[in-house]
């Protein structure tokens, strides 16, 4: 079943479609502001978003924007404007379809379908390209990390040095090559940042699943150990 986050502060438009959206099986959640949207929006279980532009504590376009910095779900924008320069923006920020309110809910189930089938056979595409140790799957594409098939949660960051440690797998990796492959710059002094982002991923990666993944060597850096 396939949820659904809404993102809407019209209370009664919020209940329509989400009533509408149950009758149809699909799973829900609601939002009435874009800050705790976007927190919500970010959740691995969130399959599609419908997202309003017109938004309190943050616009619809700024919550696709941070959305798209650390997830692919797909988004499809709902508002009263038919402005067609709100329409690029929101197309240009990683929104995957655009809905002017007053909307048919027939069209928006036909959308939301549209959206879900195409973001299944992304991932179905992307099959080859996951890693897999100690019960720990990352999918390179989808950017998404789950432990025995339940989904962890973390930032664009922390998925970028988690990958770099898993394609570089049985090899000590130096801080300094973290640091410029991960965060693309080079930094000759404190690399205390590096240090920061491992610890993270041991929060959130390790200490959940029960796996130490992440070993620390000694004046290098880190290494992950596949024996």
């Amino acid at each position: 079943m396939s949820k659904i986050l809404i993102i809407e502060d019209d209370a009664k438009i919020a209940r329509f479609v989400e009533l509408e959206l149950r009758h149809e099986g699909y799973e829900t959640e609601t939002a009435g502001d874009g800050r705790t949207g976007l927190e919500k929006a970010l959740r691995p279980d969130v399959n599609l978003v419908l997202l309003d532009l017109m938004l309190p504590e943050l616009s619809g376009i700024e919550v696709c924007r941070r959305v798209r910095q650390e997830s692919a779900v797909p988004i499809i924008m709902l508002t009263a404007k038919g402005d067609i320069t709100d329409k690029v923006v929101g197309l240009d920020m990683g929104a995957n379809d655009y809905m002017t309110k007053p909307f048919a809910i027939e069209e928006l189930l036909a959308r939301i379908r549209v959206a879900l089938k195409n973001s299944g056979e992304a991932a179905q595409k992307t099959d080859g390209k996951t890693i897999t140790i100690k019960g720990l799957t990352v999918n390179l594409s989808t950017r998404q990390v789950s432990f025995d098939g339940h989904p962890l949660l973390i930032t664009k960051k922390e998925f970028d040095l988690l990958a770099y440690l898993l394609k570089n797998k049985n090899r000590a990796i130096p801080r300094e090559e973290l640091l410029s492959e991960v965060w693309a710059y080079d930094y000759a002094g404190d690399t205390n940042v590096v240090d920061v982002y491992v610890r993270y991923l041991r929060q959130k990666v390790e200490e959940p699943s029960g796996i130490h993944l992440i070993e620390t060597v000694r004046g290098v850096g880190y290494m992950v150990k596949e024996e």
